[in-house]
């Protein structure tokens, strides 16, 4: 009697150990090819690095021949960019102002702008 019940937790503990193995197989797979995929874009982002370095010497030396200040422009870009005066307005909020004018094109009997993404028409 000791021996059947014995035997059946025996074969339920080798079947848990038999799935964790499979689990741990499973998880070995995806860790090697998690490694693959960081160890690429590690080599792709050292390239787009190498590549944005030559294109700034270029810039740069664009810049110095036609006299242009290489720093004092992005001083001024970063600036921009604190205070949030970097486009914001853009082009969209310069046509913005003249949408209402007549004669611009605009369907002014429905009171709808042509141009406007978001009149939905």
């Amino acid at each position: 009697m000791g021996l059947g019940s014995t035997a059946k937790k025996l074969q339920t503990v080798a079947d848990i150990a038999e799935k964790l193995y499979a689990k741990v197989n499973e998880i070995r797979e995806r860790v090697e090819a998690m490694q693959g995929a960081v160890q690429s874009t590690e080599e792709r982002v050292e390239t787009l690095e190498r590549d944005l370095a030559e294109q700034r010497a270029i810039v740069e030396a664009l810049a110095e021949a036609e006299g242009i200040d290489v720093d004092a422009v992005v001083a001024g870009a970063a600036d921009e960019e604190d205070t949030g005066d970097a486009g914001d307005a853009g082009p969209a909020a310069d046509a913005s102002e003249t949408d209402d004018a007549p004669g611009d094109g605009g369907d002014e009997e429905s009171g709808t702008d042509d141009c406007d993404p978001d009149a939905g028409v």
